[in-house]
């Protein structure tokens, strides 16, 4: 049987974030992903500058070589997309542009930048297996019967395997402890779910403005489409928190861009995620040998939906913790419930839509959604951006 310090369930930014730092803390750390890499990942696909200086990422090194993309893609460099602004605006209405004088974001695709991370970081990787056997005694965990380790951390995504096994272990005790229960994923939060499709951008789509990506929200501000040119790729999604109503307005956002002439090619087959959003409670984030990260955790930020920030701001608070844990139960993790939602705030700010009452939402909202201060200020400074919170020290 293998044995490491750690296991890690999850390769996408949240677990190689974590892994990376524990590598560098000489913890021998094992990351095991059911997907082989490079996968491909639905996301629109953005960091921002603090991204960047938290992971320390040579953005040199990054564009020089594309190791991540499949053989049949156009470009051999990996896409790093300068943004400059954004086209804001609500589906069907008008719009309005807002331009920075400086790079406030970098276009990334997912199966490019989640391979790099998880590459670099350090750990031994077991990629293409999936977690089939998930066992705990006092001592620590044993997976699919075959790797060892006192420590696990759960960053599989919105089903992480680690999540569910606690949720459905707590949910099937009276019983259980206090540092258990700290573990069962909050089901209450609410849940993001999104169809995208990212392609090779054909030639009529030269009109879109790569540095400009255009977020239009439903004129029930329950969720929003984007349209994003990232270098040699387009990347056109829809996302919200009404799963029922879901192909009706991601139909509506494809006829919106058609008849503004954003669009004119056919869309390749529509692939599906989904995602729990951090906002109203906090989330159950550790147990007793075990922390949960990222998406597995629900730690997405509201409005946006946005979860690579939080990811990797999660995933090197976890690895922190696990250096400095006089052991492994519960109350020796704790101290990361406590930094994570210091750092991300308790409660979360709310959405658009709570701000508002009833009819007021329906005025005021798409008002507001056109309104270049507001757009600037609150929406991508405040909500989408988080411009006002420093990088992660690291």
């Amino acid at each position: 049987m293998d044995r490491y310090d750690v296991i890690i369930v999850g390769g996408g930014p949240a677990g190689s974030s974590c892994a990376w730092k524990l590598s560098q803390a000489g913890l021998t750390t094992l990351v095991l992903d059911a997907k082989a890499f490079p996968r491909v990942k639905p996301c629109a696909g953005w960091i921002t500058p603090q991204v960047v200086e938290t992971l320390q990422l040579d953005v040199d090194s990054y564009r020089s070589e594309n190791r991540g993309n499949p053989t049949d893609e156009p470009d051999s460099r990996r896409t790093w997309q300068p943004i400059h602004g954004f086209r804001c605006g609500v589906i069907g209405g008008r719009s309005v542009d807002v331009r920075y004088d400086h790079a406030i974001s970098f276009g990334i695709r997912r199966c490019e930048f989640d391979t790099y991370l998880l590459h670099r970081c350090g750990a031994s990787l077991r990629l293409g297996e999936p977690v089939e056997q998930l066992q705990r005694d006092p001592d620590g965990w044993t997976v699919n019967a075959r790797y060892r380790a006192p420590m696990l951390v759960g960053a599989g995504g919105h089903r992480c395997p680690v999540a569910r096994m606690l949720g459905e272990e707590t949910s099937g005790s009276s019983n259980s402890s206090d540092s258990s229960n700290s573990a069962k994923p909050d089901r209450s939060a609410p849940v993001v779910v999104a169809r995208e499709v990212e392609f090779p951008a054909p030639n009529d789509c030269e009109r879109i403005d790569p540095t400009m990506p255009h977020l239009y929200f439903c004129e029930d501000l329950l969720g929003y489409g984007w349209c994003v040119r990232k270098g040699a790729y387009l990347n056109i999604g829809l996302g919200r928190t009404d799963h029922r109503s879901l192909p009706h307005h991601v139909e509506q956002f494809v006829d919106f861009l058609r008849r503004r002439n954003q669009l004119q090619c056919e869309l390749p087959t529509w692939m599906g995620h989904a995602y729990r959003l951090y906002e109203h409670a906090a989330p159950r984030l550790y147990g007793d040998r075990v922390l949960l990260v990222g998406d597995a955790a629900g730690l997405a930020y509201p409005v946006s939906g946005e979860g690579i920030r939080p990811a990797v701001e999660s995933g090197l608070l976890a690895a922190a913790v696990i250096q400095q844990a006089a052991d492994y139960r519960g109350e020796s993790l704790a101290e990361y419930h406590r930094l994570l939602t210091r750092r991300l705030g308790m409660p979360r700010q709310p959405g658009i839509e709570a701000m508002l009452p009833g009819a007021w939402m329906n005025f005021l909202g798409p008002r507001l959604l056109t309104n270049r201060s507001f757009c600037r200020h609150v929406l991508l400074d405040k909500w989408f951006l988080h411009r006002g919170q420093a990088a992660l020290a690291n």
